[in-house]
C-alpha cells in the first residue's frame, strides 16, 4: 500500500510529472488561433519541483523500496529542474520562429526531465534503465520534432539507433550483474561485489563493462561518441542545449552512484586477479582520449554546433577525470562542473538560437562577423559564455575544471592533470575564434537578425549572473555538493 513517505520521496517528480500531462492537455484543448500558455505551464511546474526539492534538504528517505530522497537526489533534482527552467525562459521567441509545435516541445522536455530525476534519484538498476529510456524516447523526438529539417530527421533516426544499441549493452550488463548477485539493488549489488572484490567473477567484470559502456554512450566519451556530432547539429539549437546539459547531468549522476558507491572494490583488481585490471584505469584512457578527440576535431570544426558538440564531448572527459579521482574534492567537482557547465552552455545555446532565423542559421563561424559592432549585447553575452567554456578567469568553467584538476593531483593522477590542462588550453582557439570574428572582422554577415524576446533575454542574463557569481564565490555551491556527495558514500 502506497503511504505518505512514498508520496513525500516522489514529489518533486510527480510535480514535474503532473505538469506535463497539464501542458498536454492544455495543447489538446486549445482551439485554432488560440494562445495557450503552455511556456507558463512548464515554468510553475519546474519552478514547484525547485522549491519542494530545497525544502526536502537533509532528509534521507527510500520511497516504493528504491527512490531515493537524499543530498545528491536533491542536489540534482535541482540542477536538472534548473536546466529546464533556464531552456524554457531560452525558448521563448525561438520555438514559435521556428514553427516547433509547442504542446509537443514543452511535454517532452518534461517528460525527459522525469527520467533525468528518476535517473539520479534511484538505487535499483532496472530504474535507471527505466529512467534512462523514458529520457531518451522525449530527447529522440525532440531532435527531430521540426518537421521540416531533413537534417534534423537523419539525426534523430541516427541518435535513436545508435541510443537502442547502446541501451542493449546497459540491459545486458544489468542481467549479468542479476545472474551473480541475484538483485538488481545497488546497495545489495555492492555488498556482493565487496565480497568478492579479489577474486572478481568473470560475469561480474562483464557487467561492469557492459555498464561501463552504456553510460559511456549517454556521456559521449570516446569512442562512445559518434551520435553526437550529427545529433547537436541536426536538432534545433536550444534541444542541442537541454541535451547537452540535461543529458550530460542525469548520465553522470547514475554514473557516479553505480561507479563510486556499488561498483567501487572493482576500481582496480589485485595484479593477481583475472583480468587483474580495474574498472578506473580503462576509465582513465577513456578520459584522456575523450578530452584528445573532442579539443582536436573541434578545432577543425566550422559549423558552430558541430564544435560546440565537440566542445562537449571534451568537458565530458573533464568530468571523467574527476570520477577517475574518485576522492571527496572529484565527487564534489562533477556536481559543481554539472551546474557550471549547465548554465553556460545554455547561455550559449540560447544567443545562438535568438540569433536564428529560417534565411540565416548562425550555424557557420563566419556568420558571427561584426556581431560586436551590430549586436553588442548579445556579442558580449556570447563573449562571457564562451570564455566560460575555455575555462577563464573569473569565470565559473575556470573555477570547475581547477577543481577537477586539483582532484586529479591529489590522486597522484599527474598525467591525466597535465593533459586536461593542454587540453583545455587548445580548445581556447576555437571559442576565441568566434570572439575574434565578432569584434575584429570590418565585414558584416548579410542577413536578418531577428529581435530577442525580453522573457529570453532575461534568461541569458540569469545564466551571465550565474557565470560570474559561481565564478567570484563558488564556496557555497561547493559546500553543497560536498554535503550532497556525503550522503552516498
Amino acid at each position: 500500500m502506497i503511504g505518505w513517505i512514498d508520496l513525500h520521496t516522489i514529489t518533486p517528480v510527480l510535480i514535474v510529472t503532473i505538469t506535463a500531462c497539464a501542458v498536454l492537455l492544455a495543447e489538446a484543448l486549445r482551439r485554432k488561433g488560440e494562445q495557450m500558455p503552455l511556456a507558463g505551464l512548464a515554468i510553475i511546474g519546474l519552478s514547484g519541483a525547485i522549491a519542494t526539492s530545497a525544502l526536502q534538504w537533509g532528509l534521507n528517505r527510500v520511497g516504493f523500496g528504491v527512490i531515493l530522497l537524499d543530498n545528491f537526489a536533491i542536489f540534482l533534482n535541482v540542477t536538472i529542474c534548473g536546466i529546464g527552467l533556464l531552456t524554457v525562459l531560452l525558448s521563448i521567441g525561438p520555438s514559435e520562429r521556428d514553427h516547433l509545435p509547442q504542446g509537443e516541445y514543452y511535454s517532452l522536455m518534461l517528460f525527459s526531465i522525469v527520467g533525468m530525476m528518476l535517473m539520479g534519484s534511484t538505487r535499483d538498476l532496472l530504474v535507471i534503465f527505466l529512467a534512462l529510456e523514458i529520457m531518451s524516447l522525449g530527447v529522440y523526438v525532440m531532435t527531430g520534432i521540426k518537421r521540416t529539417s531533413e537534417a534534423g530527421a537523419e539525426a534523430a533516426f541516427k541518435y535513436f539507433v545508435l541510443g537502442a544499441f547502446s541501451s542493449a549493452f546497459f540491459l545486458y550488463g544489468i542481467a549479468l550483474a542479476y545472474a551473480v548477485s541475484g538483485t538488481t539493488k545497488l546497495d545489495e549489488l555492492g555488498m556482493r561485489v565487496a565480497s568478492s572484490a579479489l577474486d572478481p567473477n568473470i560475469l561480474l567484470i562483464l557487467a561492469t563493462i557492459m555498464l561501463l559502456v552504456g553510460f559511456a554512450f549517454k556521456v559521449s566519451a570516446v569512442p562512445f561518441h559518434m551520435w553526437t556530432p550529427d545529433a547537436y547539429q541536426g536538432a534545433p539549437t536550444l534541444v542541442t542545449g537541454f541535451m547537452s546539459t540535461g543529458v550530460k547531468a542525469a548520465a553522470f549522476a547514475a554514473f557516479v552512484r553505480v561507479f563510486l558507491s556499488t561498483l567501487e572494490p572493482l576500481r582496480s583488481l589485485p595484479p593477481g586477479s583475472d583480468p587483474g585490471i580495474g574498472w578506473a584505469p580503462v576509465l582513465s584512457v577513456i578520459a584522456g582520449l575523450t578530452m584528445i578527440l573532442g579539443t582536436v576535431v573541434g578545432v577543425a570544426q566550422t559549423s558552430v554546433k558541430r564544435m560546440l558538440a565537440y566542445s562537449s564531448i571534451a568537458h565530458a572527459g573533464y568530468l571523467l577525470v574527476g570520477l577517475v579521482a574518485g576522492n571527496a574534492t572529484g565527487k564534489a567537482a562533477i556536481l559543481f562542473y554539472l551546474v557550471a557547465y549547465g548554465i553556460t552552455n545554455l547561455g550559449a545555446f540560447g544567443v545562438l538560437a535568438a540569433l536564428t532565423t529560417n534565411d540565416r542559421p548562425h550555424d557557420d563561424v563566419r556568420e558571427f562577423a561584426g556581431l560586436g559592432h551590430e549586436r553588442p549585447g548579445l556579442a558580449a553575452l556570447l563573449t562571457v559564455f564562451l570564455l566560460s567554456l575555455g575555462g577563464f578567469p573569473p569565470t565559473v568553467g575556470f573555477i570547475a575544471k581547477w577543481y577537477i584538476f586539483s582532484a586529479a593531483v591529489q590522486e597522484g593522477m599527474i598525467a591525466l592533470a597535465v593533459l586536461g590542462v593542454l587540453t583545455s588550453v587548445i580548445a581556447v582557439f576555437f571559442y576565441l575564434r568566434i570572439v575574434v570574428l565578432m569584434y575584429m572582422s570590418d565585414e558584416t554577415a548579410p542577413g536578418h537578425r531577428p529581435r530577442v524576446p525580453s522573457i529570453a533575454l532575461a534568461g541569458m542574463v540569469l545564466a551571465l549572473a550565474g557565470v560570474f557569481y559561481l565564478g567570484v564565490l563558488p564556496g557555497g555551491l561547493l559546500a553543497l555538493a560536498a554535503d550532497s556527495v556525503k550522503s552516498i558514500f
